[in-house]
């Protein structure tokens, strides 16, 4: 199996604290996950993330159903969390969100490390159609959080 790195930075205007608040909410994750995956969360552990938290989602990927289960194995709040898939499509899923004030707002580092199965045909999978949906899906996330965060904000439920 070979491993596959995408790394993603934004700086978002707002506070550190409603940054984080927004994202330790699983159920946010739906809002800035694009329509063509009908993604669903079905349960999850917790209101908010924390290490130990579980999470179940659906999604239907090139019109194909899935599950997907996954567990926060790092957290420290205000500054990060880290996913890992327990069960799903990838041989490998390790999902770190990194949050830091900077003057005028917060920079967000999403960095994934993953593996597909399938060895040789995993790679061409790879090449073909997950790697490119993959910066299409955390493109869709990108505009989507710079809408958030730029307009009203989010109010945060307290933690």
């Amino acid at each position: 199996m070979s491993g596959h790195l995408l790394e993603r930075r934004q700086v978002v205007s707002a506070d550190l604290e409603e940054v984080f608040a927004f994202f330790a909410e699983p159920a946010n994750l739906e809002a800035i996950t694009p329509p063509w995956l009908n993604f669903e969360i079905v349960s999850a552990t917790g209101a908010r993330v924390r290490v130990g938290t579980e999470l179940e989602y659906r999604l239907r990927w090139q019109g194909m159903p899935m599950s997907w289960r996954s567990r926060i194995s790092e957290y420290e709040r205000n500054a990060h969390f880290a996913d890992e898939m327990l069960r799903g499509p990838y041989a490998r899923w390790y999902h770190l969100h990194l949050f830091e004030a900077r003057p005028g707002g917060v920079e967000m580092v999403d960095r994934i490390e993953y593996e597909l199965p399938l060895g040789p045909l995993g790679r061409l999978v790879h090449r073909l159609v997950v790697g490119p949906q993959l910066e299409a899906i955390f493109d869709y996330r990108r505009d989507t959080i710079a809408r958030i965060f730029q307009g009203e904000g989010f109010a945060a439920n307290p933690a």
